[in-house]
């Protein structure tokens, strides 16, 4: 009998079914060094112990896509180490604050299984859920990724893709951000004047700068998220698969737009939920990422008189700078689009 894992194929999935994740990971202040090395975000809360204590925090939290990246990766061998493409998101929600020091551990619940017309894959869909060390959950979400049959031959039948929200409500996305001493909010140090109050609802944002992926960054990141998946390590498979070469993860694209979205976001500081997203297309090492945001609605949160919530539909391209992109927001992709992504982000009020 093998001791090795050969990862799960479409077939060894069940509506249901539980999935417990290995292997626990205390992140640490080098983690959150390694992530500004690799993307560059500059958002001053999770860059500064002083800042974020000077606001409430106990001290710098961690990134909050960092802490999505860890529990991403963290049910990669278990679901997704046999995919050909991760799809989309929905209903993410932050719960509470990571810390250096803080050790994450994850599960998943599969809640629906779809077979492709083609026979040869079908699509998983799961919500998996990071917790800490005490047992306080920091994250969940919906995910749906096209995973590999094992068997092309013979039909599954299934056929059940679940209900799942257009967008969360505003009203409980301030939970894992304390009241803020807005006394102690620094405009020069955050790097922006700009406030929720600023911006409107039809909003667009063109974050102007453009940043390259190299081959070997998106391989550090996706190993410092401890990512297994074959799509984005082995030359060997797939320089045999569809592309001949390794796939950017999904992930990396989202942290890198949300690196460039601070010029025009910079108080933006903290991501409360992903409503929604898809990857439109594949990116490859060697493209250039550029990134624009539409703010396609605003509310206040119940009891919060220190921070508002922005909706924005947040959009990546390659190799194509977005005030150039005509067609922005519109249902149909212009095909450099590889990122439509919809979050609610906490900005501090006047």
């Amino acid at each position: 009998m093998s001791k090795t894992n050969p990862g799960n194929y479409f077939e060894d999935f069940n509506v249901g079914q539980i999935l417990r994740h290995a292997t626990p990971r205390t992140v640490s202040v080098g983690d959150a060094s390694l992530y500004t090395a690799l993307y560059g975000s500059r958002f001053a809360v999770q860059s500064s112990d002083a800042f974020a204590q000077g606001l409430g925090y106990e001290r710098s939290p961690i990134d909050d896509f960092l802490v999505f990246h860890i529990v991403f990766g963290k049910t990669v061998p278990d679901i997704s180490l046999n995919a050909v493409a991760n799809l989309g998101y929905a209903g993410c929600r932050f719960l509470a604050p990571v810390y250096p020091g803080d050790s994450l551990s994850a599960s998943s619940e599969v809640i629906g299984l779809k077979e492709n017309s083609n026979g040869k894959t079908g699509v998983v869909y799961v919500r998996s859920t990071g917790v800490n060390q005490d047992g306080i959950t920091v994250l969940d979400y919906v995910r749906w990724v096209m995973v590999r049959k094992k068997d092309p031959s013979t039909p599954t039948g299934h056929n059940n893709v679940p209900s799942l929200p257009a967008a969360l409500e505003a009203a409980s996305l301030g939970d894992a951000v304390p009241i803020l001493n807005k006394d102690a909010f620094d405009w020069d140090l955050s790097g922006s004047v700009h406030m929720w109050d600023d911006y409107e609802v039809g909003e667009t944002i063109d974050h102007v700068d453009g940043m390259t992926v190299e081959e070997a960054e998106h391989q550090m990141a996706t190993r410092l998220y401890q990512n297994t998946a074959k799509v984005h390590f082995n030359q060997f498979t797939e320089g045999q698969g569809r592309f001949g070469r390794r796939l950017i993860y999904g992930g990396h694209v989202i942290s890198l737009a949300r690196a460039l979205s601070f010029n025009g976001l910079g108080n933006a500081f903290h991501v409360a939920a992903i409503n929604g997203g898809r990857h439109v297309a594949p990116l490859f090492a060697g493209n250039t990422v550029f990134a624009w945001s539409e703010v396609i609605d605003k509310a206040e949160l119940p009891g919060r008189e220190d921070v508002g919530a922005l909706r924005l539909r947040m959009f990546a391209t390659k190799d194509q700078p977005c005030g150039e992109l005509p067609g922005k927001g519109e249902e149909g992709y212009d095909a450099s689009v590889i990122l439509d992504l919809d979050v609610w982000v906490l900005l501090p009020r006047g």
